[in-house]
Parts: C-alpha cells; structure tokens; sequence
C-alpha cells in the first residue's frame, strides 16, 4: 500500500513509500482493529520534520510515514475486541506509551521517558497512508453525524487537554469562575481555543497580526468572540482595555508573545501555552515585575503538549455541542482539501503557499 513518507534527517525527502497492507493478527490477543484512512490534516509539524527539525523513523525503517491528524473508518477487528466494529468512524490518539510510571498508568501524554513514541512523528509510522492497525485504547469512535469534520479530533484534542489542566489546576483555590479569556493566534488552535472557552461560557478576545478584512477574523466573531489585530493596537494595550484576562491560550507559534500573557494575565489566572518553538530568539523582559506579579497574584503558567484519550473524547463532546450552537462553524475550517497520496507534492507545497489556509488535509479515501 502506498504512504508518504520522509527520510528523517534529510531535509526536503518526502517522497511515496510503499508498505505492505497490515493485519489485524499483527495487535497480539485478538486485540488489533485495522482502520481504513479516509482523510488526514497536515499542520506545522509535519512541515517541520520535512524540514528535518526533528522526527526519527521507527526501528528497521530508514524513513517514517508522516501525519498524526487521522479520520478513518474501521474495516475489521480481532476476535476481542468489543468496543468498535466495522463501519465505525474513528480518530486515532498519537502519543504511545513507554515506560515511566506515567505511561504506565495511561496518561502516557505526560511521560517523563527522555525518549517517547508518536504515531507519524517520532518512532512510530503515522496516518498518511491507506490503513493502519491498532489497539481499541487508542482508537476513539466519532458519531456519524460529525463525519464531515472528524479529522479536526486531533488539533482540538491538544485545546481541549490545555483548558481542561487550566481548570484542574485552579481546583486549588476551591471557587474559580473565570469570565474572561484571551486566545493568542488565530491558526487552527487558536480558532479551536476560542470555540472550546465560548462553549464555556467565556467572553473570549483572540489576537493575531492580520488586519481586518480577515476571514479568521469573521470566524471568531460569529462564535461571539472579539477579534484584536496587535498591529492596529499592541497586545498589552489590548489586554488593559479587555483584561485582565482570568485564562490565556498561547497559540501563535511566537515565543516572545509568552512574555507579554504573562504580563496581562489576572490574579489567580492561567497562561496555557501551546506553541512549540525552536531556535535561540532572546529578549529583554521586565523580570522582576513579572515575578512579582506571579508571586503575589497567585498566577501559574502551563505547558501542554499532545493529548491523550481523555481529551480526544472530551473534543468528541464538545464537537457535538459546537454543531448544534453553531451549525456548521467546524466544517468552515476545512478550506484545503488535497486528493490522493500521489499529490503528496502538492499537499505540503499548500503547506508554505495556500493563502487564507485554516486546515489544509489530504483526502484519502471517500467518506
């Protein structure tokens, strides 16, 4: 069967790999369900690790198959196995566990192994290819009726872990009702920040660089939401006027912006940052007042990466609920269909030069 692929290391390999069809007898104890991949979301990441920024191929392999955000439909399943059937939509989680006691009790997206396991971006083949097998544990079923914007489960599912660690954390002060809310970003998470805190009741102000008229911008508002271009009113300037905000999502694949959302975030507030950034960017910070505000503000700052598959079934949730407040707001978000595993060319090419791209997706196979 035929995959894309890179060759980790070199940058610019991508390239059509052929594998053989996997079986469910590969999962040991009847436990393996083989999925047919329908379609599959490209993002950043797998622009990076083209780029040989990171990613390592899975043992006896020199290349790895790319793509984590999955939609599939299952074909088969073993003989144990009494949580899918054939016919079922599913997404498949992307972290794997490995040995530390976090994994070991199934909250693997929280490892402290210096070496770790993703489907389609580090020791393990991802999505884009025809079908893959794997254990029901990480394989979650998506209702029929959201079908048409399943393959957006795994980009929500990162949202969906950071807001809800937000909210666990602040168990600690017994009584938290937070009203306002800044997202940073107007990319796919942060459009997906924005919808999850408007479903919480949040007043929600998103901020990204682009001037109004901007499609994202449309987006945000009809959820509810305000939209603020940092190049009509600096972001600081912006949160004196619609702060201080009680949760902040960090999106915008900009490090420097952390700075300035630790500076307008509330007391008792949240800043979950979600960007994961490379390079040695430095710069001056007012350190001393930030660490005085934290102190005394009772402030805490988050890191969450990846999800496990609590936070993939909480995005199944929160998908039905977006369809029924906002009808067909999700499916707006799915502007760059790609057809074909041969068109891989054109799939990533989308990923530097489509203008006005949300979420750019390679259709593999028909719903």
């Amino acid at each position: 069967m035929k995959a894309i692929a890179v060759i980790p290391g070199r940058p610019g390999s991508v390239h059509l790999a052929e594998l053989p069809r996997p079986s469910v007898t590969e999962v040991p104890n009847g436990r393996g369900v083989l999925v047919k991949v329908l379609r599959v979301g490209v993002d950043g990441t797998d622009k990076e690790i083209n780029v040989a920024e990171y990613g390592a191929a899975p043992p006896g392999f020199e290349f790895l198959v790319i793509g984590h955000e999955s939609f599939g439909r299952v074909e088969s399943v073993g003989s144990n196995v009494t949580e899918l059937r054939a016919g079922d939509y599913v997404v498949a989680t992307v972290r794997r566990p490995g040995s530390s006691l976090y994994d070991r009790i199934g909250t693997y997206d929280m490892t402290t192994d210096d070496s770790y396991f993703e489907r389609g971006i580090n020791l393990l083949h991802g999505f884009l290819t025809e079908y893959y097998v794997d254990e029901p544990e990480f394989i979650v079923k998506v209702p029929a009726g959201l079908r048409e914007v399943g393959v957006l489960l795994e980009p929500l599912s990162v949202v969906e872990k950071g807001i809800a660690q937000a909210y666990e954390i602040q168990r600690r002060l017994r009584v938290w009702r937070p009203r306002r809310a800044a997202v940073i970003g107007a990319g796919t998470i942060g459009l997906l920040a924005t919808l999850v805190l408007r479903l919480r009741g949040l007043e929600v102000t998103t901020f990204a660089r682009t001037r109004k008229p901007y499609r994202n911008a449309e987006l945000l508002e009809s959820l509810g939401a305000r939209y603020g271009s940092v190049q009509e009113l600096p972001f600081l300037e912006a949160a004196g006027q619609f702060g201080p905000f009680d949760v902040i999502v960090e999106a915008s694949g900009q490090s420097t912006a952390v700075f300035e959302a630790m500076q307008a975030l509330g007391k008792n507030g949240v800043l979950v940052l979600s960007s994961v950034t490379g390079g040695d960017k430095q710069l001056s910070v007012p350190a001393d007042r930030i660490n005085l505000e934290f102190v005394l503000g009772n402030k805490v700052m988050v890191g969450s990466v990846n999800a496990n598959r609590e936070y993939f079934e909480l995005g199944v949730r929160d998908m039905a609920q977006a369809e029924a407040e906002y009808p067909g707001w999700l499916g707006l978000l799915l502007t760059h269909p790609v057809k074909g595993l041969e068109r891989f060319k054109e799939l990533f090419e989308a990923l530097t030069t489509a203008r006005g791209a949300i979420k750019i997706y390679l259709e593999v196979a028909a719903l």
